[in-house]
């Protein structure tokens, strides 16, 4: 089985992706095209690079001092099969697992009627940033997320709980002043 990336090789030792220390695999293709997307070049179905998923095990095999990894984009629903063959073999080295969607919780739960390997995915995944990135809503404020329509959901308890449960700790009242027109030596 092969899987469409943005990039052929996982990235690690991202600090802005998720709690901890983690690698990061981006997937290529996504609807939702948010206008002041971070990634656009993840975009396109027709771009990035088709490679083994055998390859990829063997590169999260390679990683050292990882906290977990986390699955971005483009949206990695759109390869849900494929993911989902990732995300377990991540579980099997014990490593947690975040995944960011332009889709929110609701709207994956409902695509899981007709497409039960979302909740398969969903049940892999202990952390899920959920919503469309809102140029309107962007704020410096946000942890691990870039509006303030996005959600950091504790995905297991979620799908306990038939309805969103957010992790609370991400949502402090800290405030980040503008500090680009100083100059620190």
């Amino acid at each position: 089985m092969k899987i469409r990336l943005a990039s052929p090789v996982l990235m690690p030792d991202s600090i802005v992706d998720g709690e901890g220390i983690r690698a990061v695999l981006w997937t290529q293709g996504c609807l939702h095209k948010c206008p002041g997307c971070q990634n656009p070049q993840t975009h396109s179905f027709d771009d990035g690079f088709l490679i083994d998923i055998e390859e990829v095990k063997e590169q999260i095999d390679a990683l050292e001092g990882q906290d977990g990894i986390t699955f971005s984009g483009g949206d990695p629903f759109y390869q849900v099969e494929e993911c989902i063959e990732i995300a377990k073999y991540i579980k099997s080295k014990k490593m947690n697992i975040w995944c960011y969607t332009g889709f929110t919780y609701e709207t994956l739960i409902k695509l899981a009627k007709d497409n039960p390997k979302i909740i398969e995915f969903l049940k892999l995944i202990d952390v899920l940033v959920d919503g469309p990135f809102i140029l309107e809503k962007k704020s410096l404020d946000c942890v691990f997320r870039g509006s303030t329509n996005q959600r950091i959901i504790d995905t297991k308890l979620s799908l306990k709980n038939k309805e969103v449960v957010l992790v609370d700790k991400y949502y402090t009242e800290k405030k980040v002043k503008n500090k680009r027109d100083r100059i620190y030596i």
